[in-house]
């Protein structure tokens, strides 16, 4: 159970940040099949000789971002426990036809539609072999639409995320008794937990370890609307045994990183300052943002990346 130094709920899902081979390739996968927005050009901080590529809803919220660190010619990794293995988008009931003529169309590897949690679901693999789910989702779409997807089909930010445990019982008591999410119950050897968001994470058991690489997810982060809280939950876990970062400026985010006992690595990070910080909300990713440290190297950095 939690305690008196609760910091407060962790409100839902903020973004997911994988590994992928191609920008180009990358690109054209996220906004032209699956209609997103690129609301964010920037580069990886921390190595800056590659893009950091965001994609998200028309309003770039948060719950709906995807980010990409692509490496041109990176080899390909393999999914496995000690990851987030599956990531999930919410699209309106009924739409699950439309997306799987528009995957054939697109010759996108996917699968049956199956039900986890009675929810009807749609699998499939980006260009790196990135696993992704579509799941019909009930209710009004809370995620602004892009072009030419309508508000019957279009993505409506993340519905979940599946990690793959080689501790999955003691990954389930880090889910709930120190991040407090609600148990949903199990579907066969997949159990659910849930933000107050509705989103939600599903754990299953695995044996076999992935290791990182192009078509893996590199972590997952959780939403805390403001700095205060982020601060708390940085104490709060430190006093619970895990090992955790000091605060990073991510620009439009802050954010603190720590793993959970099965090997994920999570990360938690503010809303603000959000991706309006550095460019207006109608011209979001059409330039490469830099952060001030990095400002006097853009002609290097630019001269070095792929042209997108």
């Amino acid at each position: 159970m939690t305690d008196t130094n609760f910091p407060g709920n962790l409100t839902g899902l903020h973004h997911v940040t994988a590994i992928a081979s191609d920008p180009a390739d990358n690109v054209a996968f996220y906004t032209d099949i699956l209609g997103q927005r690129l609301v964010k050009k920037t580069v990886n901080f921390d190595d800056p000789t590659t893009y950091h590529l965001y994609y998200g809803d028309g309003d770039a919220r948060p719950g709906s971002i995807m980010t990409f660190f692509p490496w041109p010619g990176a080899r390909r990794g393999q999914t496995g426990s000690g990851q987030a293995t599956k990531t999930a988008y919410a699209v309106p009931e009924g739409s699950l036809d439309f997306w799987r003529r528009r995957f054939e169309e697109h010759r996108v590897h996917q699968s049956d539609v199956a039900e986890r949690f009675g929810e009807a679901a749609l699998e499939l693999a980006d260009p790196d072999g990135l696993r992704l789910r579509l799941v019909e989702t009930a209710g009004t779409a809370t995620h602004s639409e892009l072009e030419p997807l309508s508000a019957e089909q279009a993505l409506r930010g993340f519905q979940g995320v599946t990690l793959t445990s080689p501790r999955p019982e003691a990954t389930r008591d880090f889910l709930t008794q120190v991040l407090a999410l609600e148990a949903l119950g199990s579907d066969g050897e997949v159990e659910r937990f849930a933000f107050p968001s509705g989103q939600v994470l599903d754990l299953e058991p695995g044996i076999d370890f992935g290791s990182g690489g192009a078509g893996t997810v590199h972590h997952i982060a959780f939403r805390v609307p403001d700095d205060d809280t982020e601060l708390g939950w940085q104490a709060y876990l430190r006093a619970h045994g895990a090992s955790v970062s000091p605060v990073m400026d991510r620009q439009y985010f802050h954010s603190i990183y720590f793993r959970e006992p099965g090997g994920v690595l999570f990360e938690i990070a503010t809303d603000p300052p959000g991706f309006t910080a550095d460019e207006e909300l109608a011209s979001l990713g059409e330039s490469l943002k830099l952060p001030a440290g990095l400002e006097s190297r853009r002609q290097e950095i630019e001269a070095r990346l792929p042209v997108l």
